[in-house]
């Protein structure tokens, strides 16, 4: 990057503990982990709640792809003198993750993916990412038209209010996103790039798949193992892909059981 180094925009629940950072998914934001963080703090974990470029209330780039991405937490690490972290990744976050754990090993201590694999995946936002561009804010005044004009093209009540956890107040009576999103709409494509055939990780990892969700299959445990060797797996009951959310009670008992292992 050039000229002055852009940190990422984080919340850090405490100032001790040991260091946790929370990498969110595509549209989301580190607030989604909210109520996993504070869980976590209290058992005695510093987390970071991290917002990445393009989401929430980071910097906005051009520039967009899982290795600067990483490159980005990197810088974070370094302004916040980080070291030996923890990292827990959710689909594109999870993505960034691994990324890290490939290229940057020295930095973690463990890491924790959250129902993404290395795999190629298809385009799955389009309909999503349509949507969005179309709430024109000179028309829209309020959320709750924000949401009838979303209605009309993603039906489904939870990812709408989830979406729409990116709406906020420019102004008074002026709303806008937080997300990039005519930089996000090119990056459909790349969200769902396999990691480099070449990488490899010899650090501890859990992936934990939502028993629901069809984004970890049986079929890719083989290739999670060959890019990381030491990697164990976990299902979430009663889970989709938003596993933190759907079952927080299981999801916090395996991850603080795993965690505590390395700490």
């Amino acid at each position: 990057m050039s000229g002055k180094l852009k940190i990422l925009h984080s919340k850090i629940t405490s100032d001790k503990g040991s260091e946790l950072l929370i990498l969110h998914g595509f549209l989301g934001m580190g607030d989604n982990w909210k109520t996993y963080a504070n869980v976590m703090t209290k058992l005695g974990y510093r987390t970071h709640l991290i917002d990445q470029r393009n989401h929430g209330k980071s910097f906005w780039s051009n520039q967009f792809s899982y290795s600067i991405m990483a490159e980005d937490i990197i810088n974070y690490c370094k302004y916040h003198k980080l070291e030996k972290v923890f990292i827990l990744g959710h689909s594109m976050g999870g993505k960034v993750a691994m990324e890290l754990a490939c290229n940057y090993p020295h930095l973690l201590k463990a890491l924790i993916i959250a129902d993404i694999s290395p795999k190629k995946y298809e385009p799955k936002h389009q309909k999503i990412l349509n949507g969005l561009s179309c709430l024109d804010f000179n028309k829209i005044s309020s959320r709750a038209e924000a949401d009838e004009k979303l209605a009309t093209v993603i039906p489904e009540n939870n990812l709408r209010q989830f979406l729409l956890k990116n709406l906020y107040w420019i102004e008074k009576g002026k709303l806008g996103l937080r997300i990039n999103i005519e930089v996000l709409k090119k990056a459909n494509l790349m969200i769902g790039e396999e990691l480099n055939s070449n990488f490899h990780s010899e650090l501890p990892c859990l992936f934990l798949k939502g028993v629901n969700s069809d984004y970890i299959l049986d079929s890719d445990l083989e290739m999670i193992k060959r890019y990381f060797p030491k990697s164990k797996m976990a299902t979430i009951s009663g889970a989709g892909h938003w596993l933190h959310a759907e079952n927080p009670k299981e999801f916090i008992e395996v991850t603080s059981k795993w965690l505590n292992e390395f700490n």
